[in-house]
């Protein structure tokens, strides 16, 4: 592993959910464009995952971190809810269905309790 590919992993560990620019910030010292080449070359090899948390960038985690996404319309708090949380869902879609869900890329969006609480809903 090159000391820029160390770098950017270590970014990502950091910040758990990362998207490319937030590891070029973390990693000054690294150009933005082999940030982004690097990303994609460690979740080719299989060392990180991507998912979309929303409409911009996608965000990059460690591939073994299996968890379900859980997003906030309105503040973008990102909560991680246990992968087990979507058993019955996965199990019935593969029954009915014959549909194989990607966890990787399951997010759930909707209201944090924070903003519930300050009025905000749906």
């Amino acid at each position: 592993m090159t000391p820029q590919r160390q770098r950017v992993m270590d970014a990502v560990t950091q910040l758990v959910h990362a998207t490319p620019d937030q590891v070029a910030e973390a990693t000054p010292d690294v150009d933005l464009t082999t940030v982004y080449r690097t990303l994609e070359v460690l979740e080719q090899i299989g060392m990180l995952a991507h998912t979309h948390l929303g409409h911009g960038a996608p965000s990059y985690r460690l591939a073994d971190d299996d968890h379900i996404h859980v997003v906030c319309h309105h503040c973008s708090a990102v909560v991680d809810a246990p992968a087990g949380l979507a058993d019955d869902l996965a199990a019935r879609l593969l029954d009915e269905r014959g549909f194989h869900l990607d966890r990787s890329h399951f997010t759930v969006f909707g209201t944090c309790a924070d903003c519930a609480a300050g009025g905000l809903h749906g």
